[in-house]
């Protein structure tokens, strides 16, 4: 083997004995670069990072308090900067960040998708572990960041025995997240991002879910969370926030009014804020249940997708994932139909889909049982409706009653108590069924977003 020369590549004027816990090291020649295998001679462990000289890796000297040096090994971040999801103007991605400065919508984060793919292989995923954190490359913290995580991805997709009929139905169970929702995909990335960037308090209005996730993911990062949550949210949501040491206002109004009040004292109270889509990385985590659906489809992606849909950071994240992965090279052109699934107390999106409008008006008498569609006005509609029109999909409004009754239905056929949101997605699936809008053997995908545990008080009264 030959080694990197010592003046061009520092790396290689770094001993065996500069180590603050002993190691030796072999560089492994890669047509892409190298890579860096540290065997320590303590606990026998065998770390290895890929050390890729064209895109600047370094290992960089850093003081120890033992009379040793230590070496830290830099990957770096294959996102290059934000860009807004409307104008296309370019934020730093180097500093917080929430809506464009130009024009007010949500930012993205854009990846270098042929640096990160010198390393992203998706052979090689299934040695990875089982976690969101698998796609690693693709997500915006640092390599040598730490992220804040407690276990949440690798979620399992199940196949329904009985209530698909003739069609090829699987469940996407995100109940058994941390938390016990999607949610905690987003705020283990925005969480880790923010507390990277520098914040120290975080604030979010929260119908139920979001809530939740982001006290569980603060606690753990050490960080304040201040969830605004309306008066009516499940008593499981509200116990759940208080107890996992968040500080919890509960207004009078819906979540949009909670934003409002957040947008109102930020400034004075120092908070950074965590709304859907109004910083850039939640987008971030919920786009790994896109990989997640390709990989564990073996990268054929389903024919349909019926996502319950409020402010449709899941939606929009799957669909960035999809482009994403074509880039790539792990899938085709073909795309699921995608289908938003609300409530008919609260339906911008389905309002907006069937007047072919380019943005969603605000609901302003939003009502359901279903609390993670009481979304009366998302700021990604125009994002969702461009997805949903894209991909031949569409947009179906379904009724409490209805939802609740499905619910059972689900349970008793395959075992599984699914959110009212989810619920409705299983209606909406026979009435898309009845209209011809799905056919016989097609593979449909429905997400569970999460568990019916948290709203017991929709079934105590049944």
């Amino acid at each position: 083997m030959v080694a990197p020369d010592a003046e061009l590549y520092p790396i290689a004027g770094i001993r065996e004995h500069q180590f603050a816990v002993r190691f030796s090291f072999a560089l492994g020649l890669r047509s892409y670069g190298f890579h860096l295998y540290m065997h320590s001679s303590r606990d026998g462990a065998i770390l290895r990072r890929a050390a890729n000289f064209s895109q600047c890796h370094q290992i960089h000297r850093v003081k120890s308090t033992t009379s040793h040096k230590r070496a830290t090994l830099y990957c770096p971040m294959f996102v290059t900067h934000l860009e807004c999801s409307a104008c296309g103007d370019q934020h730093e991605c180097s500093r917080l960040q929430n809506l464009c400065l130009t024009c007010g919508k949500p930012l993205f984060a854009m990846v270098d998708l042929a640096a990160a793919s010198q390393t992203l292989k998706r052979e090689t995923l299934a040695t990875r572990k089982k976690s969101l954190w698998r796609y690693c490359e693709v997500l915006p913290l640092p390599g040598d960041v730490e992220p804040v995580s407690l276990g949440e991805g690798g979620t399992p997709l199940v196949r329904a025995e009985k209530f698909g009929d003739d069609i090829d139905l699987w469940i996407k169970d995100e109940s058994v997240n941390p938390t016990q929702s999607f949610k905690a995909r987003g705020m283990s990335v925005a969480v880790s991002m923010a507390k990277h960037l520098g914040a120290t308090k975080l604030a979010v209005p929260s119908a139920g879910n979001a809530g939740g996730a982001l006290a569980a993911y603060a606690a753990r990062a050490d960080l304040e969370a201040h969830i605004f949550m309306p008066r009516d949210t499940p008593q499981a949501n509200i116990i759940e926030c208080r107890e996992l040491g968040a500080h919890v206002i509960l207004i009078d109004g819906l979540i949009t009014d909670c934003g409002a009040e957040i947008a109102r004292r930020k400034a004075k109270e120092g908070w950074f804020d965590m709304s859907t889509l109004k910083e850039p990385y939640r987008v971030e985590g919920k786009k790994t249940l896109g990989y997640e659906l390709a990989e564990q489809f073996n990268w054929r992606l389903p024919d349909v997708v019926l996502y319950p849909t409020g402010g449709g950071t899941g939606l929009i994240g799957m669909w960035k994932a999809f482009n994403e992965m074509e880039v790539l090279g792990w899938i085709g052109k073909k795309r699921p139909r995608m289908f938003a699934v609300q409530a008919t107390g609260c339906a911008p999106i389905v309002r907006a889909f069937e007047a072919r409008e380019r943005n969603a008006a605000e609901i302003l008498d939003a009502h359901t049982i279903a609390s993670g569609l009481r979304v009366p006005k998302a700021i990604g509609d125009f994002l969702i409706l461009n997805i949903l029109r894209q991909s031949n999909g569409g947009a179906i409004a379904i009724d409490d009653e209805e939802m609740i009754h499905v619910t059972r239905e689900v349970g008793s056929s395959e075992g599984l108590f699914v959110a009212p949101e989810a619920a409705a997605c299983f209606a909406a699936l026979k009435s898309l069924r009845s209209a011809g809008k799905i056919g016989s053997g097609e593979r449909v995908v429905i997400f569970n977003t999460g568990s019916g545990i948290k709203y017991l008080d929709c079934y105590q009264d049944q």
